[in-house]
């Protein structure tokens, strides 16, 4: 059986093929910034809006692969009860990097698989990451490095780069702090019977 990701996220599909998944990848289209508005309007919890943004790719993109396993994701940064986006502007990176320095945030990974127009599987990964209290000039000289590379993630990192530098602890998942539960994904295309055993 084929995969789908209903994703752009280049980082999620090297994940899967690095993983052994043969994956095609098929983005959705969705206007998240008004589905989280509604959703949070609507009092839901971050994990709840991960979750809900992660089905809603994966039905849009199963509509058109139903022969497919088709996999939506996203990812949710909560700092003291507020989700963070990811940043549109260098300036917003930094005042994002300013606010989470010395603290603590959790990221919520979330993603479900749709067969045939249906979900049929979901989890929601949790990491709870501490920044260290880096100075302005370490901030000033990271942003500079990195570039508009800061505008791709929720949280202005990449944890599997210099953005490492950012931390003091990291606790939960790896592949869940990249973005996507992958063994819990691996797991059900195990039991499902796409993977061997």
């Amino acid at each position: 059986m084929s995969i789908v990701l209903a994703s752009s996220s280049a980082v999620r599909a090297d994940l899967l093929r690095n993983a052994g998944v043969e994956v095609t990848v098929d983005p959705a289209r969705v206007d998240e910034a008004a589905v989280k508005a509604a959703l949070l309007a609507e009092g839901a919890p971050p994990r709840d809006v991960a979750d809900k943004l992660a089905e809603l790719k994966a039905l849009r993109i199963g509509a058109r692969h139903e022969a497919a396993l088709v996999l939506g994701a996203d990812q949710v940064l909560v700092h003291r009860g507020e989700i963070l986006d990811k940043p549109a502007s260098l300036a917003e990176a930094r005042e994002h990097l300013q606010r989470l320095r010395g603290d603590r945030h959790e990221l919520l990974s979330a993603a479900v698989i749709v067969s045939q127009g249906s979900p049929v599987w979901r989890h929601v990964g949790a990491a709870r990451l501490t920044m260290r209290p880096f100075s302005d000039g370490f901030l000033d000289r990271y942003l500079d490095e990195i570039g508009h590379a800061a505008l791709t993630s929720v949280g202005a990192y990449q944890l599997e780069g210099q953005g490492a530098q950012l931390f003091a602890r990291v606790e939960g998942d790896y592949f869940t702090v990249l973005g996507l539960p992958l063994l819990e994904v691996l797991g059900f295309l195990r039991a499902r019977g796409v993977l061997g055993e």
